[in-house]
């Protein structure tokens, strides 16, 4: 009932930026928190940055002053602005998202498919 699609993901060198979005659609009433998770070969999946409908921020302390996640409710998308990458952020993106549908009273979790980030040294 919902989808989230990303979109942004590549390679790029070491000290670069990249732009990651990410838009729900579907059967949607309301989204609460929205955020990026990333899954490094061999590692756990972490979280990166959440906002809430508020406004409200977290980032993971190895993100901190170098990525920026933004919201627009209106269009129920999500951005992660990446600067001064690193080679330890090289990791599949993942969108995250907690979603009312219509015609229900519980949040529940929605992930998109997962965008690929390479930074080379």
């Amino acid at each position: 009932q919902v989808q989230l699609v990303e979109s942004g993901g590549g390679l790029v060198q070491a000290g670069g930026s990249l732009r990651l979005s990410c838009a729900a659609s579907g059967a949607i009433f309301s989204i609460n928190g929205m955020g990026w998770y990333r899954q490094a070969p061999g590692k756990q999946r972490e979280s990166v940055a959440d906002i809430t409908n508020g406004g409200i921020i977290n980032y993971a302390d190895s993100v901190k002053g170098r990525f920026t996640i933004s919201r627009d409710n209106a269009a129920n998308t999500v951005y992660l602005q990446m600067n001064s990458l690193k080679p330890e952020d090289t990791a599949v993106y993942y969108c995250h998202a907690r979603v009312m549908v219509v015609a229900s009273t519980l949040y529940r979790d929605s992930w998109g498919q997962g965008t690929q980030v390479t930074v080379s040294s």
